[in-house]
């Protein structure tokens, strides 16, 4: 939903900018300005400046800056809307009123928060009944006491209990099925509950409204460990991080904070004193969520179990990551002990012992380099050969350009390092052989990069999709729908993603599309090859993590191809914005909002 130019820009002419920061930070007048102590930063000496004649404030400590909203959103922790409403108010104007849609979607959305926040707080009530003694026992066994237990709103789901009843005295069926809380048992035909016999988790929005839950098993049973809320049109996995809501308010006292596994490693750490804790939501951490992440922190440390399976998805993580990380926003890896989580090693080490294990964290470059290296037999050209190509695709991913040339250039400094004989400075002074091959592999790079420069994220994306169908047929089969809604920019591979579809569904085998696929589009095939960045992620990956990749990458297609759509239609109504025109924008964000 985007609000008129016309109204925002009457809440600005008349609110100054100062008087809305000053509700927050003790201002003083200097010249045309006013200066006070940052809001994002615990410092001493004042760096945070406010000017009304140009309508913005600006953090020199951080590099903050913005306008009226901008400073409700990051200070007040609200969404834009938010922030426009509780502005708007104190400029004495009406709300804007959207469409029906609109309205329809935030009733709704009200509706949704309050069953969760019943459910919550009648779960959360029980668990300290005679009855499930049992559920508390065991929190209070793990280390937890009374007041993180209150704090985190944790609750305890019985086997059998009559809330859903309940919840229908006030609810429609169809409202309460929105939310998830329940499912519709095959067997009998009633809906049970699908955190029963489960301590549950509130998972929190940024705003710190409960949308969601995860469950714990409490007995040594068949069943998963963790469950977590299905998504639903308010909650989206991939979005969601566990207590960023309160991890937030430690920004101001440092930039790292901790990503741990589950929801138990977040709140053993929490009550150890180390605040500045979080979790991803039952995902793998996605690039929606690091994005979200580095709006309150700069340098996150992803912290996963020491077991071979949290190494694998520390280097998944990284893997999927290391294109978007520059010189302001880092990512960090700190490796558990085998057999050891942060919950354990809290409860052994303490907070101290945490703390000390932190600082030998690696940044995502060194721990990519040093997991690859750890599995390459040095003595082996083949292998040496085949860790640069996947080093040097790597490096080729990062978008920042100026970032991409440092690291690409400090991994082949080491990969020189592993064969000394090469590299040894007799060998490198008198050898031609040796200038020209450096020089060769500086203009094939350098010739990489400008292709990579010149190609959006959607193109790029779109490669990425079309490697996965010509590798993967199998897992493109089940996807035909999703294929066949998406329009590639690019005619000749909308083509030969329209071609692959035909064959699929007139259910011809891999050989044969192979063979037939390969013999009409070579060059295109190259291109894919050349340009995609999925290749190396997917590498060594089950077909299970493949697909997963696949829907996340077909979910970023549609969101890119979605904000092209509206800046296009943005562009063209610019200079006839009449109510009709801009009726027509309306109805057609809604219609996108929608799918």
């Amino acid at each position: 939903m985007k609000y008129p130019k016309e109204y925002l820009n009457e809440i600005k002419l008349r609110l100054k900018v100062s008087n809305v920061v000053g509700k927050t930070v003790q201002l003083k007048k200097r010249g045309k300005e006013f200066i006070g102590l940052s809001p994002f930063k615990n410092e001493k000496t004042p760096s945070f400046t406010v000017n009304d004649e140009k309508e913005f404030y600006h953090c020199f400590s951080t590099g903050e800056h913005g306008n009226i909203f901008d400073f409700l959103m990051k200070t007040k922790s609200v969404g834009f809307g938010e922030a426009v409403k509780i502005l708007a108010a104190e400029a004495g104007m009406q709300p804007y009123r959207f469409t029906n849609f609109d309205q329809k979607k935030e009733l709704r959305y009200k509706t949704y928060k309050n069953i969760f926040i019943e459910y919550r707080d009648y779960f959360c009530k029980l668990l300290y009944s005679e009855n499930y003694k049992e559920a508390l026992d065991y929190l209070y066994k793990r280390g937890l006491k009374k007041n993180i237990i209150e704090e985190f709103k944790l609750g305890y789901v019985p086997w059998k209990n009559n809330f859903y009843e309940e919840l229908l005295k006030k609810y429609s069926e169809e409202e309460i099925n929105l939310t998830g809380l329940y499912y519709k048992s095959d067997k009998t035909n009633k809906y049970i509950d699908r955190f029963n016999s489960r301590i549950i988790f509130p998972v929190n929005n940024i705003s710190g409204e409960t949308i969601a839950f995860g469950g714990r098993i409490i007995r040594e049973s068949k069943l998963s460990k963790y469950i977590n809320s299905p998504e639903t049109e308010f909650y989206k996995k991939g979005n969601m991080i566990f207590n960023l809501d309160k991890a937030k308010e430690t920004r101001s006292e440092t930039d790292e904070v901790l990503i741990v596994e589950g929801y138990m490693d977040v709140v053993s750490v929490y009550s150890s004193g180390l605040k500045n804790v979080i979790a991803n939501s039952g995902t793998a951490l996605t690039e929606r969520q690091i994005s979200l992440i580095w709006k309150f922190f700069s340098d996150p440390i992803i912290c996963l179990d020491g077991d071979e399976s949290g190494q694998n998805a520390a280097l998944r993580i990284a893997e999927r990551l290391f294109p978007l990380i520059n010189e302001k926003n880092k990512i960090y890896f700190s490796i558990m002990p085998e057999g050891t989580d942060p919950d354990d090693y809290i409860k052994n080490k303490g907070k101290e012992g945490l703390i000390s294990l932190l600082k030998d964290k690696e940044i995502i470059q060194s721990f990519i380099w040093n997991y690859y290296l750890s599995k390459v037999d040095q003595s082996n050209p083949y292998e040496i050969s085949k860790f640069e190509k996947q080093i040097k695709s790597l490096s080729y991913s990062i978008q920042d350009e100026i970032l991409r040339k440092y690291v690409l250039e400090d991994f082949l400094e080491k990969i020189k390092k592993l064969t000394p004989i090469l590299s040894s400075k007799r060998d490198y002074k008198y050898s031609p052989y040796k200038k020209k091959k450096d020089h060769q592999i500086l203009k094939e790079t350098k010739l990489l990069h400008q292709k990579r420069k010149d190609l959006s994220r959607i193109q790029i994306i779109e490669f990425s999709i079309l490697f996965i169908i010509l590798n993967y047929l199998e897992i493109a089969s089940k996807k035909l729908e999703d294929l066949s809604e998406i329009e590639f920019l690019a005619e000749k591979n909308e083509s030969l993603k329209k071609e692959i579809i035909t064959y699929l569904l007139d259910g011809n085998d891999k050989a044969v599309i192979n063979e037939k696929i390969n013999s009409s589009y070579n060059k295109i095939i190259d291109e894919i090859n050349e340009n995609s960045n999925i290749q190396i992620i997917i590498k060594n990956k089950s077909d299970e993590e493949v697909a997963s990749l696949f829907d996340e990458l077909l979910k970023d297609h549609k969101e890119q191809s979605n904000l092209r759509k509206i800046e296009s239609l943005e562009q063209k109504l610019i200079n006839n914005l009449d109510e009709n025109s801009y009726s027509e924008l309306i109805k057609l964000k809604n219609q996108l909002n929608r799918e």
